[in-house]
């Protein structure tokens, strides 16, 4: 499906990129003819809203960490299923797998021994394709991590490709015979992994790793590593899933060398892997993680949009947090004009929090001073110099700020992504190593265990002391209480979903006069939006003056209120200590008024 759609991008105005028009004036879209084998096919542009991924909501979970049935302690196929009403009833629409596969699970099963089953822990594969059963049936599309920067050092790959020279599988990994000038930079975990270039005795050569020792890298460079890279994804696919997060997409691209500091790029193997990936599946998506600035994300868009489909904004993520720990909203202003400009058919990915740590490596040494201070002040709670390993409610502490954080999360131009247990304000273990502080089980009720398990040993013990214990946050409780966080987050997924301008639209920052309040405007097909966040603890009153048509009234969706422009076309608008407002100009017969292209 994509790849016609492709074709009809590249005849968008010329090929002019989204968010350059500052209003809601019409885009006319020349019409695409495509020839395909013995038949012409005319496409309209309203048919580019296939591309589902503009506005879905993804949910990220872990099955170990989600819900227990078999009773060992550790999540299931099985516990997930049951609880597809809950998220059905969330509002969310795609869930994100974390790695399932075979795995000695030293990071958390992100080193991978075999790449085409389940780890007997979480079931069996017939489970698993149950599960999707079940879940196409609630309507979920289920993308899952793709981890082909490198597997475990236990798989049968790395045990062969170190027992002879002559192995098949030696070139399927990066090996060095003297032990190379930087056999100890380019770590990815500063002060926890010490190397990147580790000696195997039996193999007799050092092997490169980017991550842990026990990670051996995949050698890319390899085509048939690429091969069966493309084998993996197509295994998947058959199974139904809808797409893949690709874990460490810069790592996966570098060719490296022994002693050289930086590694050649092949930004065309992401493209053969999207191409790879369309021809199966025409619809399935690659949602990218790539830590990379604002400019050099085109390479992994693509030019064209023929690279990842989605990539996580890690720029936006870090100046967001400066934001919430400052008030001041500037940096973050700057940081999404920054990555405004991207192909049409692309698409940034935008969160919070996710299983890892809070990286601040793209802020200035004094704005990261001022994040730690407020959110990360003790050593415990901070990671490889660089992030905070919390979840984001004992950060931010106060309801009314968690409320904003999360009405602007979902109201930032892209897709948003919600880890679970975010939605009933879950807290962390800083008792727990490294990253396993923000992976405890779900908290699913007041009982023993907090409803996640029966067993008396746990995979991560549960949270059972402090204000963030299960005794006092639970999706149980939550959802019988109609004021609380679960609630809440129901009601704004509900309204996200309504609003259609957010994934698709046009946008610009709106002038607040007001350094603490970040203004938004979104237009799409003749509707538009204004949304407003104050990230002061003090309420500020903002003039915004809007020149479209039908703007000099502002409709609240989440009040029943409105505001009229004056005499001089402004509007006066109050927002509250850590105050959130989503409008709709005009009134709220807006779809009767939605332009068909």
């Amino acid at each position: 499906m994509f790849l016609w759609l492709e074709d009809l991008i590249r005849n968008l105005a010329g090929g002019k990129r989204a968010g350059k028009s500052n209003s809601c004036a019409r885009i006319t879209v020349n019409v695409a003819t495509i020839n395909r084998g013995r038949s012409l096919i005319t496409y309209q542009q309203n048919m580019i809203e296939d591309l589902w991924y503009k506005n879905a909501i993804v949910y990220n979970l872990d099955i170990k960490t989600f819900m227990d049935v078999n009773g060992d302690g550790i999540g299931d196929f099985e516990g997930l299923a049951r609880r597809l009403d809950y998220l059905d009833a969330l509002g969310v629409d795609t869930i994100w797998l974390s790695p399932f596969q075979p795995t000695p699970d030293k990071d958390n099963g992100y080193d991978i021994k075999d790449y085409y089953g389940v780890d007997p822990r979480f079931g069996s594969s017939g489970e698993f394709v149950e599960f999707m059963h079940q879940a196409k049936k609630h309507g979920f599309k289920v993308i899952l991590d793709l981890v082909v920067n490198h597997t475990s050092d236990q798989h049968l790959w790395f045990q062969e490709a170190r027992s002879s020279k002559d192995s098949r599988y030696r070139d399927w990994y990066v090996w060095s015979e003297s032990k190379p000038p930087n056999w100890n930079q380019g770590m990815v975990f500063p002060g926890v992994q010490h190397r990147t270039w580790t000696y195997d005795k039996k193999a007799k050569a050092y092997y490169f790793h980017r991550f842990y020792d026990f990670q051996p890298d995949l050698n890319m460079d390899n085509p048939a590593v690429r091969t069966e890279v493309s084998r993996i994804m197509g295994y998947w696919l058959e199974l139904g899933v809808s797409g893949f997060r690709v874990d460490a997409v810069p790592f996966i691209l570098e060719s490296p060398s022994p002693g050289l500091a930086e590694h050649e790029m092949k930004f065309e193997y992401l493209r053969e892997m999207r191409r790879f990936l369309q021809w199966r599946k025409g619809d399935a998506i690659l949602l990218g993680e790539a830590n990379v600035l604002p400019n050099e994300s085109e390479h992994y868009f693509g030019k064209e949009g023929d690279g990842v489909h989605l990539m996580f904004n890690f720029y936006v993520n870090q100046h967001l947090f400066y934001a919430l720990a400052t008030s001041d909203t500037e940096p973050l202003a700057d940081a999404l004009k920054a990555t405004q400009n991207i192909y049409p058919t692309s698409q940034w990915a935008h969160f919070l929090r996710n299983h890892d740590e809070l990286d601040l490596g793209r802020l200035t040494e004094e704005q990261q001073q001022k994040v730690f201070k407020r959110f990360g002040p003790e050593k415990e709670m901070q990671l490889y110099n660089r992030g905070i390993r919390r979840r984001l409610n004992p950060m931010l502490g106060s309801r009314q700020q968690i409320e904003m954080a999360y009405s602007l999360m979902f109201s930032l131009p892209g897709t948003p992504v919600l880890r679970y247990g975010d939605e009933i304000g879950m807290g962390e273990d800083l008792r727990l190593n490294e990253r396993d502080a923000v992976r405890t089980p779900m908290q699913w009720a007041n009982e023993s265990q907090a409803g996640f398990s029966a067993a008396d040993k746990l995979v991560h013990p549960v949270i059972d002391e402090g204000p963030y214990s299960y005794h006092h946050v639970n999706a149980e409780d939550q959802r019988r209480k109609p004021d609380s966080l679960l609630n809440w987050m129901t009601a704004l997924i509900r309204l996200r979903k309504e609003c259609p301008e957010i994934g698709w639209g046009t946008w610009e920052i709106l002038k607040t006069g007001r350094p603490q309040v970040l203004g938004m405007y979104y237009c799409w097909r003749g509707n538009s939006l204004v949304v407003l966040h104050n990230f002061d603890e003090q309420p500020h009153e903002v003039t915004l003056s809007l020149k479209q048509n039908n703007e000099d009234r502002l409709i609240d969706l989440m009040a029943n209120e409105k505001s009229v422009a004056d005499e001089k076309g402004q509007h006066r608008i109050t927002l509250d200590a850590f105050g959130y407002r989503w409008f709709r100009a005009g009134d709220l017969s807006h779809l009767l008024h939605r332009r068909k292209q």
